[in-house]
């Protein structure tokens, strides 16, 4: 049993490793800051580590430990002490760790800082869904597991955010 205990520790490891930058820039979308985001990450790590012993059931390692890491981040929303933290500023999100948009082939880095700011201004659903399927790379069947939301609701939050985003791109090119 240890040894068994020691390898899925070790399964873990090795997967929180491979995402960490992107949980953080999920996070830091998420939460509005860094600082936030990395404490989220840390709990997130605890949580799934505590839990080791269940990773011989999960299907999808890497949904289950953004599932972990979002669900953090939304106890940390809901917390009082969060309401009182102040949202990132524009310089901060410029320069926030990893692009969530690498994904999309975007040369001109004003588009980019356009991006990332229309990003700050979804609704917390939309962005959610955004970050999960853009940076994540999550199916649309894994981001409605995460939610405990239907697979529609699901690609209709999707396509809102796909909307806004261009619409903002579009209005100032």
């Amino acid at each position: 049993e240890h040894t068994r205990t020691g390898a899925l520790g070790d399964l873990i490891v090795s997967a929180f490793s491979g995402l960490q930058n992107e949980l953080l820039s999920t996070l830091v979308y998420m939460l509005g800051n860094r600082d936030d985001a990395l404490d989220m990450v840390q709990e997130a790590f605890i949580k799934c580590w505590k839990n080791r012993h269940t990773v011989g059931d999960i299907e999808n390692l890497r949904a289950w430990i953004f599932r972990v890491a979002m669900n953090c981040a939304k106890d940390l929303q809901r917390s009082a002490w969060k309401r009182r933290v102040k949202p990132m500023q524009k310089e901060e999100l410029m320069t926030s760790v990893t692009d969530p948009v690498a994904s999309l082939v975007i040369e001109d880095q004003e588009a980019i800082e356009r991006l990332k700011l229309a990003i700050a201004t979804l609704r917390p659903d939309e962005k959610e869904v955004f970050l999960l399927r853009q940076n994540g790379e999550l199916t649309y069947e894994e981001i409605a597991d995460i939610r405990k939301t239907p697979v529609g609701t699901i690609k209709t939050q999707m396509r809102t955010a796909l909307i806004k985003l261009r619409k903002v791109l579009q209005n100032e090119v």
